[in-house]
């Protein structure tokens, strides 16, 4: 059996590259849930921040992502532009509507991934870590399947 030598960073020769539209779209949709996954971070600690605390300061937001004040602030400020949060004078940031929808969503998401983490034998704490990278990038067809999987084991 004869085998080609690959020249070094090249692909090996059983990887087939996705055509040209297929791959700008999926590199597309992670450029998009990069730039969502910030904002939904921030929505579902506002979320938590109010339902234990009464209200959301910036102050907290920014030490439990561990930032800047300034660094919060400014994502606060886009929450603003986008509708998914209002600020009032001396009291703390509050979710609009939309920005309890999104928090709520986030919320479901990042609990499924854990769930499916676990059942593959994750521990709970890498599953709580990774999923929050996760829940920003999975696809709903494959969250269905997550789910799917979860309750055919019994586990949803």
């Amino acid at each position: 059996m004869i085998t080609k030598k690959r020249r070094k960073g090249s692909a090996p020769a059983n990887t087939e590259l996705a055509t040209e539209p297929v791959q700008a779209d999926r590199f597309s949709k992670a450029r998009s849930a990069r730039s969502a996954s910030m904002l939904e971070d921030y929505t579902e600690l506002i979320a938590d921040l109010i339902a234990a605390n009464g209200e959301a300061r910036t102050t907290d937001i920014a030490r439990r992502l561990g930032v800047a004040h300034p660094t919060a602030s400014k994502t606060i400020a886009r929450l603003k532009r986008e509708g998914l949060a209002t600020a009032r004078p001396y009291r703390g940031i509050f979710l609009t509507e939309a920005g309890v929808a999104m928090a709520n969503s986030v919320r479901q998401r990042h609990r499924l991934v854990v769930d499916l983490l676990m059942a593959v034998g994750a521990p709970r704490e890498a599953a709580e870590a990774d999923a929050e990278g996760i829940e920003h990038y999975v696809s709903d067809a494959t969250l269905q399947a997550f789910e799917a999987f979860l309750r055919a084991r019994g586990k949803s």
